[in-house]
């Protein structure tokens, strides 16, 4: 006969490595604030800070901003996405706001109205000049 020699555990505890989810027909009111990744179906209305991933799905609507390390977008998002490093944006994703992010990947799809900055902490910034051989061929 088998036996387990693990004791019951009564406390109940977050597993680590799990997404926390605003189901489709959902509501949110407010600041989130997340350590793990966080998928939005539902609609929330205020700011993220997420630590990890934000993924907002296909039906999925955020109207305040999204801080997080990285972001994956097929649905709505209305306001101003700060992404240290990679953004998504999939489908026929909506984003109405400024973009900073360290990478972003955009298919054709997507509507997006606003400004995009991408660098990460430790980049610098380096103006590009044509040479003299380049200016002549344009007419410089």
């Amino acid at each position: 006969m088998l036996t387990s020699s693990k004791k019951p555990n009564n406390e109940i505890q977050p597993p680590l490595g799990k997404t926390s989810i605003i189901g489709f027909g959902m509501t949110i009111t407010g600041e989130v604030i997340a350590d793990g990744d966080i998928r939005i179906d539902g609609k929330l209305i205020g700011k993220i800070n997420c630590t990890s991933k934000v993924v907002v799905g296909e039906d999925g609507m955020v109207e305040g901003d999204i801080i997080a390390l990285q972001a994956d977008i097929t649905g709505k998002a209305y306001g101003n996405l700060i992404i240290k490093d990679l953004l998504n944006l999939r489908g026929h994703a909506m984003i109405s706001g400024d973009v900073n992010a360290g990478k972003i990947s955009m298919e054709p799809s997507v509507s997006f109205n606003g400004t995009c900055t991408m660098q990460s902490e430790n980049s610098n910034v380096i103006a590009m000049t044509a040479s003299k051989d380049e200016r002549k061929k344009l007419g410089e």
